[in-house]
């Protein structure tokens, strides 16, 4: 494809000024993870935040997660011009039909004003072990919508610098831990308050006319050197599909089609062909398709590129609506969010492998195995995690061990945090050794984490890569499926049960696809 650009700029400026946007967002995420009260969000740092301009389009962001990031970037503008902007406002949501992913996923959006003027808006986005779910830590295997939690659609928590209590009590009441649900919130809030204090600075600092000069040219300077890096892939038709194991619900093999069409205009991505959505909850709010579309193509830029709007710019999306990956409202998507993003991820880098097969690995384990538990009534508890797994190993390296990959960046939770704020004990945290498929390049291993519950809990699995292994590449060998085991018996990738006192639940995760033809052995 053509470059089309050729603006000369002074890039060191730039990229100064672009730090200096990634800084406040960085800020901003040390102090919601520092100041939050939930294990997720202060340990496992589920979190992340970002920079818009006074239009919506992405400033800059933090180095947190791509599915939060990506998501939010593609919705902003849509929520930025459907109302008028106060000093003071700061906007609550976690409808995925409305700029939202899923129900825990909650965001925060607050204007920032310099001198009466808007100047941009800072945003944060956290997931909420407890979102109201029947189901403790809010991931059901869920047919719809409501069976999910609280659906907050866009609404000011903050009017005039001031959080609104009625409605905040309203929903603390709807939750298990509602203290802790407070702190949480507060942390969010006091991170956009930090942030347009800092961006608030930079305004001053530079004088608003040489700030919105270096705004424009920082997202006209990305959008050059996406098309540049773009460039790189050969014109043509790249296809690839792949498979969701199941909803749930007994539908299984579930089609992720894509064709990449790359000409020298732009690149289209087309998901034709993709499965219709399903019954259970692996259904797709577009921004969450476009985050995983666009974290890909990110992978091929430049190290400096700045996170910006102009860094999407170059690569349009066709997704039928009504699909998987272009849900229609109610549909459940509690798993579409973690789950299908991750397949998505995989079916883009498959399709753009056969381009460019020196610039993209195997699969990675294509899941984050998620895990809830917990219990309702008096003394409740609710509890979320995501587990690692092994990474695809490339064309001149092996695939790492025990890492979140992909569409999660986020911790695991220290073995000493979850035994101290929950009636767990883990009995095994171990590398699963072997679980990575062979090849010139071996995939690296998964994990296996062993809970023994020492009380009742209700816990609910939403896990992928049980059914179809992440693939190879270039004759290397599938890594292996994970296993949900309890007390020795084999469960589905997506279940809920009640666990008795005394009970070991079993993850063993997916390890990452080999690389190359295994070397022959005398």
């Amino acid at each position: 494809m053509s470059t089309q650009r050729t603006t000369s700029f002074n890039s060191v400026e730039l990229g100064l000024f672009s730090s200096r946007v990634a800084a406040i967002c960085e800020e901003m995420g040390a102090l919601l993870g520092r100041v939050a009260f939930s294990p997720n969000i202060r340990d496992r740092l589920d979190y992340s935040c970002a920079l818009f301009n006074r239009r919506g389009q992405l400033l800059g962001q933090a180095t947190h997660i791509p599915v939060h990031l990506g998501s939010m970037a593609h919705a902003m503008v849509g929520l930025v011009e459907s109302r008028a902007w106060r000093a003071g406002d700061m906007l609550i949501l976690n409808d995925p039909y409305r700029g939202g992913t899923h129900l825990p996923d909650i965001t925060l959006v607050a204007p920032v004003f310099y001198s009466g003027n808007l100047v941009g808006f800072c945003a944060n986005r956290a997931h909420h072990a407890d979102i109201g779910s029947d189901a403790p830590g809010s991931m059901p295997v869920s047919r719809a919508l409501e069976e999910e939690g609280v659906l907050i659609p866009p609404t000011l928590l903050m009017r005039d610098g001031k959080i609104d209590e009625g409605f905040l009590q309203s929903m603390l009441q709807r939750l298990t831990s509602p203290d802790t649900s407070r702190g949480d919130f507060n942390a969010q809030v006091a991170a956009n308050l930090l942030g347009a204090e800092r961006l608030q600075e930079l305004v001053a600092e530079a004088g608003q006319e040489r700030f919105d000069q270096q705004e424009s040219n920082l997202q006209t300077w990305a959008e050059s050197l996406v098309l540049k890096s773009l460039a790189c892939i050969p014109t043509g038709q790249y296809q690839f599909e792949d498979y969701l194991d199941d909803d749930g619900y007994g539908h299984t093999d579930i089609p992720i089609r894509i064709k990449i069409s790359v000409r020298n205009e732009g690149i289209e991505v087309d998901f034709s062909g993709t499965a219709k959505q399903v019954e259970g909850n692996l259904n797709c709010p577009m921004p969450v398709t476009a985050a995983a579309v666009f974290y890909v193509f990110r992978c091929l830029m430049p190290a400096h590129t700045p996170a910006c709007h102009g860094a999407l710019k170059g690569v349009t999306i066709n997704a039928p609506g009504g699909s998987l990956v272009n849900a229609r409202a109610p549909a459940a998507v509690a798993a579409g969010n973690v789950e299908t993003s991750s397949r998505i991820v995989d079916t883009v880098c498959g399709a753009l492998a056969k381009a460019l097969p020196d610039r993209f690995p195997a699969a990675s384990q294509g899941t984050m195995n998620n895990l809830a538990m917990g219990r309702r009534g008096p003394q409740g508890w609710d509890y979320y995690e995501t587990l690692a797994g092994g990474m695809g190993a490339a064309h001149d390296c092996n695939g790492r061990s025990a890492r979140h990959s992909h569409m999660t960046n986020t911790l695991n939770t220290p073995v000493e945090v979850l035994e101290l704020n929950y009636p767990l004990r883990i009995e095994r945290y171990a590398i699963r050794r072997g679980s990575g498929g062979k090849g010139q390049f071996r995939g690296g291993d998964g994990v296996i984490r062993r809970y023994r519950f020492l009380e009742g809990a209700e816990v609910s699995l939403l896990t992928e890569r049980r059914r179809n292994p992440p693939w190879g590449l270039e004759g290397g060998q599938a890594g292996q499926c994970g296993n949900n085991i309890l007390d020795g018996q084999e469960l589905s990738g997506k279940v809920q049960f009640q666990a008795a006192a005394d009970q070991v639940l079993s993850v063993e995760t997916p390890g990452g696809g080999g690389y190359g033809i295994p070397a022959l052995k005398s």
